[in-house]
């Protein structure tokens, strides 16, 4: 085996392990903002509220690149053309897919924020999510309070008053009724998806650079082997 092979060989291997551990972290940041997000019941049914959607795809994401990665420190250290191949195929699948998703959070981020007001729209609409419990696991979540603010509960302050989800503490003191649910869900969406959008760029750049030395470490890898059959 050539010096250059080797080395592609070795620095594949440690990119895969840098980029496991990444993997690994992204997990771990998805399952900490899942945690604090926590879980919401309605009917007797255990849930996440929609704002969990976010950290989901995040662990997902994370999951496949620790998988991707593996598949490729193992291809390097055996020199599998058949892995490592597996291993490129694998990653540019990946990389188009996140580059879509990156630029369609860039150019179609009114939509997006559109789509995520729509979600608390329909929520309060639905006769059934109020009943059952699930507006009000949402404002609990999210702090915040109606659809638009505290005056979307016009009717219930003739009988009973807000509910307590509505409230950091008394509802009887106005300060310390939240905002509405629509804006604050957009806020929080927009935001995590800012996050999403930069931490993408970053993560499409060092799988191209992955991608690029494992097709060199590939064609290597079969020249040689078709070297020594003759």
């Amino acid at each position: 085996m050539d010096c250059g092979t080797s080395m592609a060989k070795y620095i594949l291997f440690i990119f895969n392990t840098i980029v496991s551990i990444i993997g690994i972290l992204g997990i771990v940041f998805g399952v900490l903002i899942l945690n604090s997000i926590g879980t919401i019941e309605v009917n007797g049914q255990v849930g996440f509220p929609p704002q969990a959607l976010l950290p989901i795809v995040l662990i997902t994401i994370g999951s496949i690149v620790v998988f991707i990665s593996f598949l490729g420190c193992c291809g390097a250290i055996r020199e599998s053309v058949c892995m490592t191949m597996s291993y490129a195929v694998c990653l540019l699948v990946l990389l188009i897919l996140q580059l879509t998703i990156v630029v369609l959070l860039f150019t179609h981020k009114d939509k997006f924020n559109m789509a995520m007001g729509e979600v608390i729209d329909k929520a309060w609409e639905s006769r059934e999510s109020r009943k059952g419990g699930v507006f009000d696991a949402i404002q609990t979540t999210l702090k915040c309070c109606g659809r638009s603010g505290a005056t979307d509960y016009a009717s219930e302050f003739l009988s009973g008053g807000l509910p307590a989800s509505c409230c950091d503490g008394s509802c009887l003191n106005i300060s310390n009724i939240y905002g509405g649910c629509h804006d604050k869900f957009i806020s929080v969406m927009s935001g995590r998806s800012e996050y999403a959008k930069y931490a993408g760029i970053g993560l499409i750049v060092v799988e191209l650079v992955g991608f690029i030395f494992a097709c060199c470490l590939a064609n290597n890898v079969r020249n040689y082997k078709r070297r020594n059959g003759y």
